[in-house]
């Protein structure tokens, strides 16, 4: 219980209830903006980040105008890669308007020999390049391929049709030898000034691209319904272009 002195210190106006202040609505959002800065700030940042990513991509990252697969149980150099999607854009279009001519190389690495002869980083790779072919295949994204390995190629994927143009039948396309060429037989790959190659992450010793893509064949993606057709568009005038004056020197087997 309060003492006697203490009660009768006490002033009156101490003891009556404090009105509780109202806070005008620029008061409001200045405590507002005080407490919930910081957050602001961090979402503000977030969002920018996402939109600048959104945006740059979409707008400023140049789209291929044709997209070309390479299936190799390796990684082609970096100097041959480059050289050729410089070398092939001078025989596209500007399919996209954007003023300038690209061909993209999908580079997938998979080996189509025996599994169990694999070493383990092989399969890994083969695996991981499984899933990107299968991506690729399935979306119609390539429209012309670089094999190192056609016959496992088509056995695997059954993708190519014939060099004249029609479709396999079902379970009838094991004829491989007529659905590419095999690079040397193209004057026009054949005649590519790639220039030379270094030595890389993959690749010991540097050497010349040509020869390096001289035991490489090229086949077309077959179209076998409208939507694969319009994926394509584009790619067989290209392929057209690219094996101008070719010869097959393939045979059975």
């Amino acid at each position: 219980m309060a003492s006697y002195r203490y009660e009768r210190d006490i002033d009156p106006k101490e003891l009556a209830p404090r009105k509780e202040r109202q806070y005008t609505r620029k008061e409001k959002w200045a405590n507002w903006w005080d407490y919930n800065l910081k957050w602001v700030i961090l979402i503000g940042i977030a969002v920018a980040f996402v939109a600048y990513n959104f945006i740059g991509q979409y707008f400023f990252v140049p789209k291929p105008d044709y997209n070309i697969a390479v299936v190799a149980p390796y990684y082609l150099p970096d100097d041959t890669v480059t050289a050729l999607q410089t070398a092939l854009a001078r025989y596209g279009e500007d399919r996209n308007g954007d003023g300038k001519v690209l061909v993209t190389l999908n580079v997938y690495t998979l080996d189509y020999s025996d599994e169990d002869s694999q070493t383990e980083s092989a399969a890994y790779l083969t695996m991981a390049g499984t899933t990107k072919l299968a991506t690729d295949v399935q979306g119609g994204l390539s429209s012309i391929f670089l094999l190192y390995d056609p016959a496992g190629f088509e056995a695997s994927t059954g993708t190519l049709r014939y060099l004249d143009g029609s479709l396999p039948a079902p379970d009838s396309d094991d004829d491989w030898w007529n659905m590419v060429y095999k690079w040397t037989d193209c004057p026009v790959l054949a005649g590519l000034d790639l220039g030379e190659y270094r030595a890389d992450t993959t690749h010991a010793q540097g050497g010349d691209s040509q020869q390096y893509l001289s035991d490489f064949y090229i086949g077309m993606r077959g179209a076998w319904n409208t939507a694969t057709a319009e994926n394509l568009a584009g790619g067989e005038e290209l392929w057209q272009a690219l094996t101008a004056g070719a010869v097959s020197t393939l045979r059975e087997g």
